[in-house]
């Protein structure tokens, strides 16, 4: 079974029934080790994250593609705002760790793991302020990119 991708307002969101626990995909989600595995789209690959998984604590990663795209780039820093273990997580590009403004907000991402069937109904929501940023983001590939990592996800956990 496939990711399907919806649109709700300015939200993308995306959904994909998951045949392992909401415990074992906390791990490879919330594990920086872990995550620096599944969490870019291949050829895609993470070089460097930092993960701190509670309510103020950093995020912020650097994606580089195969030509080197990305590289020396600044990495983007977001902040984690939510943390409910083995349920939710969430994260926004408005901010940086210890809750400090960004300049240049984009979305916020919350990512649900429900127990559902034997496995995990995992969701992956990212909320846009406006139509044009969610716009500018299916444009850059989410339904494609965000999908493809789900399936890596799925590859490592199931």
């Amino acid at each position: 079974m496939k990711s399907k991708t919806t649109i709700e307002g300015n939200d993308l969101i995306i959904t994909r029934h998951i045949a392992a626990s909401p415990e074992v995909i906390w791990d490879a989600l919330t594990n920086p080790e872990k995550l620096k595995i599944w969490f870019a789209p291949r050829p895609w690959k993470i070089t460097d994250i930092v993960l701190e998984p509670h309510p103020g604590g950093r995020f912020q990663l650097t994606m580089v593609g195969p030509d080197g795209e990305g590289e020396g780039c600044d990495p983007n820093e977001g902040c984690v705002l939510l943390v409910e273990p083995n349920r939710r997580i969430a994260w926004t590009d408005a901010l940086a760790g210890g809750f400090r403004p960004n300049a240049k907000p984009f979305m916020t991402a919350i990512i649900t793991l429900e127990p559902k069937d034997g496995g995990t109904q995992y969701t992956a929501r990212a909320l846009h302020s406006n139509g044009e940023d969610r716009q500018r983001h299916e444009e850059m590939g989410f339904a494609e990119g965000w999908g493809t990592c789900i399936e890596q996800l799925v590859e490592m956990v199931e």
